[in-house]
């Protein structure tokens, strides 16, 4: 088998889903044989380059394989290039704060960042880049508060707001956005009491909010609503991380095809598929990425 057709065997089984079994037949050699040949390039895994480059739209995610191995990446979202990944158990804030230094010191000039609004990545993102625009994600607010206000909230505070946020991810327009946040104007004035409305223990004078969760709701809206609509005045700005949560989708489809890898194999597997999809991105990138951006 040539070296190049062993490489090509390679990439069909890291990312076109590709078994042992089917190649055996593709290409006509045993099993034992093109394991021996994968588990060469396995122990060898590749590093990725970054891409340089002006006004990057970050998204930040990170997905788990298992307990204790977290893959966090830093994706580019205009080229859909991954500028930098981590492997860790967590996402920890030296470590980011370490990953985004790193990137501005290899001339990344970052634009936005788009995350899920974890506390470790905004205290980086303050501490490291405080002038780059910070978005969060549209659907990850949507999605905490319906799971803390239920599908069918039994007070009327809860379905009024469950229904004011079930539209948040349809606003596309600044005349859109003043019509929603009058809404939730609205809905605060009339119903602050409510959501404010303590139980005192007499005996210790500690207290509770008797509607935790909808107050939860409401606080979290509030906190994230300074970075919450940044997309509208700059349409390259992603209002989601979808496209990575995709991104981390196909991945552990890929991998799952793959059962049994050691976990030594398994992060090389990982690494090799980045790489061979930052390599499709190269191939499918226009001449608009560096000649047009200005």
């Amino acid at each position: 088998m040539a070296k190049s057709n062993q490489f090509l065997w390679f990439e069909k089984w890291v990312i076109g889903k590709q078994t042992l079994e089917q190649l055996v037949v593709l290409t006509g050699y045993s099993k034992s044989t093109i394991q021996r040949l994968f588990k060469g390039y396995l122990k060898k895994p590749p590093m990725l380059s970054v891409y340089p480059s002006e006004r990057v739209n970050l998204i930040i995610d990170g997905t788990y394989f298992t307990n204790d191995l977290c893959l966090i990446l830093y994706r580019d979202n205009t080229v859909k290039f991954t500028q930098l990944y981590r492997f860790s158990s967590g996402e920890r804030y030296e470590e980011l704060k370490e990953d985004l230094g790193n990137l501005l010191a290899l001339g990344v000039q970052v634009e936005s960042i788009t995350c899920d609004g974890h506390r470790a990545l905004l205290r980086a993102v303050k501490k490291v880049c405080p002038d780059v625009t910070l978005q969060r994600c549209v659907i990850h607010v949507q999605r905490m508060c319906r799971i803390w206000l239920s599908s069918k909230p039994k007070s009327i505070p809860g379905q009024e707001l469950r229904r004011i946020i079930s539209t948040l991810h349809l606003i596309r327009t600044q005349q859109q956005l003043s019509f929603w946040l009058l809404d939730l104007a609205n809905w605060d004035a009339r119903h602050h009491e409510f959501v404010h409305e303590k139980t005192v223990n007499p005996t210790t004078g500690k207290y509770w909010y008797k509607h935790k969760l909808l107050k939860r709701s409401f606080s979290v809206i509030m906190s994230a609503l300074p970075n919450l609509f940044h997309y509208l005045e700059n349409p390259k700005i992603p209002k989601s991380t979808n496209g990575l949560e995709s991104f981390f989708g196909h991945l552990k489809n890929n991998l799952n095809v793959h059962r049994g890898l050691s976990n030594a194999n398994r992060k090389s597997f990982l690494k090799w598929y980045l790489y061979f999809k930052n390599q499709q991105g190269k191939r499918f990138s226009k001449p608009w990425d560096k000649k047009n951006e200005a």
